[in-house]
């Protein structure tokens, strides 16, 4: 989505002019015209410096904190029968982050061309997921949008708090795993070499050392040597895997992968799951239809082969099967998924019962990610206390020997 800058005549003959988001300048033009303007100038909009200077100190990103907030301001404002123009116009003079500000400039003029809130707000991917999107639509077509956009915000609430309660487990063992390599590193390039210049002197060129001491003065020797080779290839592959993973090839193998790890397979599947039935749970309510309420959680679960699984259910949804139905045959959900939904599809409260699917799943991402820290940390010291373990047994153990020859 790039913004381009333009100028044109209205209606009434007035030269206006401003910025409008678009994919291309064709749909930039097609989007003025369909406001009933005549485009003079359509230009691609650089960034200004100050905008350059917010995307580099991060003040370019909308967080889903200010995504939440809007969204319960906004709720509260239709609720109250504000009409969307002036919610959207209050929200924009009142809000703190430059960027959505910018954001809700683009949409207050798509609204005023005559789009409605939800083909304006997906106009801009990067800030409104797919699900938002379908659920304001879905909302503005039943006429409760302000039910479904506090829906939203608690949706949009309880996946932040997965996502905190994850980097706050993980920010721990992180730290280590950092202080590891420094460490590492530290000792390989300043102290190991020093010590093999000492060991050199007591015992001669010629001192036959143990096996361990040899390994890790080969490694110095290595490091010392070429570190402005080894820097730069370990940057640069840790670069193209980064890279790699966020192709679709790469994503789908990191994906495979974790769901075979011990520990972390049980997390994914847990928050998959959770993410599944509350995303799932909202678009029904909110009346979307059941093949694209799948769609829509398919990508928005976050791991491809639950995504795959979810298409393929779709796929056979459209054939005349059932989702619980489908769902029962996959061993990526437990269970107690296919049966709830089960209850649900014969009810008619797949809403509800999916809401209590997903409240009890999140329960268990807590316990999981609990008891994963719980064993992370005394691993992750033990793997500390084995590194210095091996360089300080490389180091004693040849001085044991030459101590006994002085003897």
């Amino acid at each position: 989505m790039a913004s381009f800058a333009y100028s044109a005549v209205n209606q009434k003959g007035d030269h206006i002019s401003g910025t409008i988001d678009a994919t291309d300048r064709s749909v930039a033009i097609k989007t003025l015209t369909t406001q009933g303007l005549r485009p003079l100038s359509v230009k691609e909009a650089s960034d200004s410096p100050t905008v350059g200077v917010l995307k580099l100190f991060g003040g370019g990103k909308i967080k889903n904190d200010h995504i939440v907030i809007f969204t319960r301001e906004l709720s509260a404002m239709v609720g109250a029968g504000v009409p969307i123009l002036k919610a959207l116009s209050s929200l924009h003079d009142h809000s703190e982050n430059q960027a959505l500000k910018k954001v809700l400039v683009g949409i207050i003029k798509n609204v005023e061309g005559g789009d409605q809130l939800g083909d304006a707000l997906a106009r801009y991917p990067n800030t409104f997921s797919d699900v938002y999107v379908n659920m304001v639509r879905a909302g503005e077509a039943a006429g409760i949008l302000d039910e479904i956009l506090k829906r939203l915000a608690y949706q949009q609430e309880k996946n932040a708090t997965i996502r905190k309660k994850i980097k706050s487990a993980m920010t721990y063992p992180m730290v280590l795993v950092g202080i590891t390599i420094i460490a590492f590193f530290g000792l390989m390039l300043f102290v190991i070499p020093q010590i093999g210049k000492i060991l050199n002197d007591l015992g001669g060129p010629d001192a036959e050392l143990p096996l361990l001491t040899q390994i890790m003065l080969s490694i110095s020797g290595i490091f010392v040597s070429f570190w402005y080779v080894l820097f730069p290839l370990i940057g640069a592959a840790v670069f193209m895997i980064l890279k790699y993973f966020k192709t679709p090839s790469g994503k789908s193998f990191l994906h495979h992968l974790v769901l075979r790890i011990p520990g972390i397979k049980t997390i994914v599947m847990k928050i998959a799951v959770a993410r599944f039935a509350r995303t799932f749970s909202a678009l029904i309510g909110a009346g979307v239809p059941v093949l694209e309420a799948i769609d829509v959680t398919a990508h928005a679960v976050g791991n491809v082969v639950y995504e795959q699984a979810l298409l393929d259910a779709g796929k056979a949804v459209e054939s005349g099967s059932t989702l619980s139905t489908e769902i029962e045959k996959n061993p990526l959900f437990p269970a107690i998924v296919p049966q709830m939904l089960a209850v649900g599809e014969e009810t008619g409260q797949t809403d509800t019962v999916l809401v209590k699917v997903a409240d009890f799943y999140e329960e268990e991402v807590d316990v999981a990610i609990e008891g994963i820290s719980a064993i992370i940390e005394p691993v992750m010291i033990v793997f500390m206390g084995g590194m210095v373990g091996l360089i300080a047994a490389s180091v004693m153990l040849p001085i044991a020997s030459l101590s006994s020859n002085i003897k």
